[in-house]
């Protein structure tokens, strides 16, 4: 009885021992006829821990971010990309052609300034068809004068009419621009490191990822820029054709149906 028990204990020993985990490892024979003729150091073939990995896995995103900015220039290809222009701005694609941004402190006042026209731009290309829209409507509503000229313009250096507006409206519009401009001036001198130029810290419909974020100011400068080109082409267009900018181009701002009717009445469609 005795001996029976002792070999089932040893039977259930050994079937244990199967699933535990082992701790010497098995070399092929090959490692042993190596190790006879040149011993493996550690200091020879070091193993790669998991710090190694880690700073490997962390150092790869900067290798990626060094990679050298082309020489040229992408918009005027022709030139040579100036210096300041590294691309880390919206918009950048290396358009400097007089080379006015020769630093980096340059090149954030020169976004600062394009910023705040680009937004006032924006304002002024909604603004300039919208007044001529509505000015007489709103004027005969009031009771006043409309500031529209005789071609439906509205008051401008080329077209004139400026002294219409009352001076009360200037200085408003002098004194709110001037306290956006120290407001964004004391900001920029407060929050020098990673200030983003044109941030006044509104964030209502700013979303919070760094993607999106990028994404909604290349819009912002691509609109801007298209804005400030919009508004010149009103005020030229509006000083040679003696005509407003609705009245040129009414399938803009008239119901198409209205449109066309004031075409065929005019000769233009038979």
């Amino acid at each position: 009885m005795m001996k029976s028990l002792s070999f089932a204990f040893a039977l259930l020993l050994a079937s244990s021992s199967a699933f535990a985990p082992t701790h010497n490892i098995v070399r092929p024979s090959s490692l042993y006829m190596s190790e006879s003729a040149e011993p493996i150091t550690e200091a020879a073939a070091p193993l790669a821990t998991e710090e190694t990995l880690i700073e490997a896995t962390i150092a790869t995103p900067a290798v990626e971010a060094a990679l050298p900015l082309p020489a040229m220039s992408q918009a005027l290809p022709f030139m040579t990309r100036p210096v300041a222009l590294d691309g880390s701005l919206a918009g950048d694609v290396g358009f400097d052609p007089f080379g006015f941004a020769k630093s980096e402190s340059d090149l954030m006042n020169y976004r600062e300034a394009e910023v705040k026209h680009a937004r006032l731009a924006m304002l002024a290309a909604a603004g300039w068809p919208l007044s001529e829209l509505f000015d007489k409507k709103i004027a005969a509503a009031l009771d006043m004068n409309p500031l529209l000229d005789g071609g439906d313009r509205v008051p401008s250096l080329l077209n004139g009419g400026l002294g219409k507006i009352s001076p009360a409206y200037w200085v408003g519009c002098v004194g709110a621009a001037a306290m956006i401009d120290i407001f964004g001036t004391l900001r920029m001198k407060n929050e020098k490191e990673g200030y983003l130029p044109g941030d006044f810290g509104l964030r209502l419909g700013y979303p919070s990822d760094e993607a999106s974020q990028q994404r909604m100011q290349l819009a912002e400068i691509k609109n801007g820029r298209l804005a400030m080109i919009a508004i010149f082409a009103f005020a030229i267009q509006e000083f040679v054709t003696k005509q407003g900018v609705i009245d040129e181009t009414p399938l803009f701002f008239f119901p198409i149906m209205e449109t066309l009717h004031n075409y065929a009445n005019q000769g233009y469609i038979q």
